[in-house]
């Protein structure tokens, strides 16, 4: 939805006796891209809100009430004088009604009157213009509008905090898991392989050495004893 769609949705009341102030008003807002409903007097204006003249605030006209509530008015703007109701009666009627206080209120005038223009605003005003009205006025009653459209946002549930580990837990989170090692082959004895040759040199080491020794033979005894063989 682009701006001017958005603004298009805004009604604007705009009240004046003088119809040559009335037009211009209409003209500016129209160029503003605001729909615009137009009457000359305060009365008037009220029947368009759905109050009466006199009598009970909150006490909605049969008529106008229906019509109202499905077209809507999102700013009042008003001249200041005006032969019977004035624009700050209007203004005070306005604030008064329970149903009506919240629409914003803006005040025109070709008087700049300091001690006027104070009371208006502090009596619920939003704006003082002085009259000739230019289209830069109109640019600051967008403000108002946008304010008082926007809904109430709902304060935003806080995330609960997440329940805090403990320093080992997340040290043995970090580190990666390792493969099981397979436990290691017990080393198998060397075996000193003997080949024949080493053998033979062993034997023909030892048999001179059984050569060399000398043979101690045992005296052999004759049958008689007396001669002794050697």
């Amino acid at each position: 939805m682009t701006v001017v769609d958005a603004e298009s949705r805004f009604h604007v009341l705009a009240v004046d006796d003088s119809i040559i102030d009335r037009k211009l008003i209409e003209m500016l807002l129209k160029t503003s891209s605001y729909q615009v409903t137009t009457v000359d007097s305060g009365s008037k204006a009220l029947e368009v809100l759905g109050l009466r003249e006199e009598g009970d605030d909150s006490s909605p006209s049969s008529s106008s009430s229906p019509d109202h509530q499905e077209v809507g008015v999102n700013l009042i703007i008003t001249d200041y004088c005006m032969p019977g109701m004035t624009g700050y009666d209007l203004l005070r009627r306005v604030k008064g009604s329970s149903s009506l206080k919240d629409i914003p209120v803006v005040i025109m005038s070709s008087e700049n009157v300091p001690a006027r223009i104070s009371r208006c605003l502090e009596d619920g005003a939003e704006e003082f213009f002085l009259k000739p009205v230019k289209l830069a006025d109109m640019k600051k009653l967008k403000s108002h509008l946008v304010r008082r459209k926007q809904p109430q946002l709902q304060p935003q549930e806080k995330p609960l905090p997440l329940p805090q580990q403990k320093p080992e837990a997340v040290i043995q989170q970090q580190k990666p898991e390792q493969p099981p090692q397979e436990p290691a082959e017990e080393a198998a004895p060397e075996v000193v392989a003997v080949s024949d040759c080493s053998k033979k040199r062993k034997a023909a080491a030892i048999e001179p050495e059984v050569l060399s020794s000398p043979v101690t033979t045992n005296p052999r005894l004759s049958s008689s004893g007396l001669a002794v063989e050697t």
